[in-house]
């Protein structure tokens, strides 16, 4: 580097330091409250990036991280070569697309309903009784599924009532999806749709007193007025989603699938929490997850352009 770039790169540097320590003695307050998020996201999100690095070894206990035997890729083709990517790849896909299709709409609908009630006690009642799921245990809700969708559980009475055949729907492998989104709907459309009821509440007023003025019926005034003003943090929620495409939770999974319904079933994160934590293939599962998150940056990013280009709206 010549001695003209190395002074310039350097008066940059002074320029920047002066901006932010101006900005630190304006927003004093905000920086000190940011310190704990800052902390916490250093301590759990960076700094256990350097474990990744076992994706490339093979990690053993006792030699730790640096002492383990580097391998370089091994790992990764040989989960490219495994007799289930093919499944993985398409059942966290799938899984993924039909929740957006499905469970992400559904919040907005319920925010806008909510919106147009008059009756304040009616729209309290909907949203305690539509926030409360939220709060159960993951646990107690997955054996609320599994009791009700039981041969003969509440869902298979009011089935066989209109003369369907009775069946153990967690051994169905056609149906573990519709059970999982279906039980993800119920549990958390209420509290996913504060941010939109938020977003609708930001509507200016005067659009709707105009639109009334004018005759505008309730539909068109939803079509026109609540969903345009809603759109950008609708955009940015799917953003997020679409960035998450293939990171679906395990835990929910791995506690209503079963070797029966594999087939359907079985996604990313629980078949790295089997070679993880039950075959204690540590290297493997981490090349698995490390791959896993690469798709996932790509897809934000992708997303987030195609957002910018088409409505101006993105994350950044």
């Amino acid at each position: 580097m010549t001695q003209a770039n190395t002074g310039g790169l350097k008066r940059f540097l002074i320029k920047k330091a002066r901006m932010v320590g101006k900005d630190f003695k304006k927003y004093k307050g905000l920086y000190f409250m940011a310190i704990p998020m800052i902390v916490f996201y250093l301590l759990f999100h960076y700094q256990p990036m350097y474990g990744a690095s076992i994706a490339f070894k093979n990690f053993v206990p006792r030699l730790g991280i640096a002492g383990s035997e580097w391998v370089g890729l091994k790992h990764f083709r040989d989960f490219f070569n495994d007799v289930f990517f093919g499944r993985l790849i398409t059942n966290t896909v799938v899984l993924s697309v039909e929740q957006i299709i499905f469970a992400f709409p559904a919040p907005i609908l319920l925010a806008i309903l909510i919106n147009e009630v008059r009756q304040k006690w009616f729209k309290t009642t909907v949203q305690t009784l539509t926030y409360l799921p939220h709060f159960i245990s993951l646990m107690v809700v997955c054996g609320l599924v599994s009791d009700f969708t039981q041969r003969d559980g509440l869902i298979n009475d009011i089935l066989a009532a209109f003369g369907a055949k009775r069946v153990t729907m967690l051994l169905e492998p056609s149906l573990f999806r519709t059970i999982y989104i279906v039980s993800g709907i119920w549990q958390e459309v209420g509290w996913n749709s504060i941010v939109f009821l938020a977003a609708i509440s930001g509507v200016d007023e005067q659009l709707y007193e105009a639109a009334k003025i004018d005759g505008v019926g309730k539909v068109k005034q939803i079509w026109h007025i609540t969903i345009p003003g809603i759109l950008p943090t609708v955009v940015i929620m799917l953003l997020l989603k679409i960035g998450a495409i293939m990171d679906l939770g395990y835990e929910k999974i791995i506690l209503l699938y079963n070797s029966a319904t594999y087939s359907t079933a079985d996604v990313i994160s629980s078949y790295v929490y089997r070679k993880g934590l039950q075959e204690y293939n540590w290297s493997y599962a981490s090349a698995v997850g490390l791959f896993n998150s690469l798709i996932n940056f790509f897809l934000v990013i992708l997303a987030n352009m195609v957002s910018r280009k088409l409505n101006d709206t993105s994350l950044w």
